[in-house]
């Protein structure tokens, strides 16, 4: 192990080098432990963004009505032994659902 102070990253800005310089080792391992769940938090920000970047109009399936959002899902429910078709979407809490049509269009 080397006694000399590790050379900090040349993209790092002088004045967080100067200001990390005058902290205590434990408020060092403090900040280091908040600066990785930090970056991983921004990460992941950015991640949702591109995936909903991606949720425009022109994603939209062409048989989806307009009042249903891009991120509904099609489920099948059973009702008196005919099988249908429902667009469903959570809106908070709650679970909505519309009527697409019949699994088999001979029903």
């Amino acid at each position: 192990m080397s006694y000399e102070p590790p050379t900090p990253p040349a993209e790092l800005p002088t004045s967080v080098i100067d200001t990390l310089n005058g902290y205590s080792p434990d408020q060092l391992q403090q900040i280091a432990h908040y600066a990785e769940e930090l970056a991983e938090h921004k990460v992941r920000e950015a991640r949702m963004e591109e995936d909903s970047a991606g949720d425009g109009v022109e994603d939209r399936p062409d048989d989806l009505p307009d009042d249903v959002p891009s991120k509904a899902t099609i489920t099948i429910k059973e009702i008196n032994d005919n099988r249908y078709y429902y667009w469903q979407w959570r809106e908070g809490d709650k679970v909505k659902s519309k009527y697409k049509g019949p699994v088999n269009p001979d029903e």
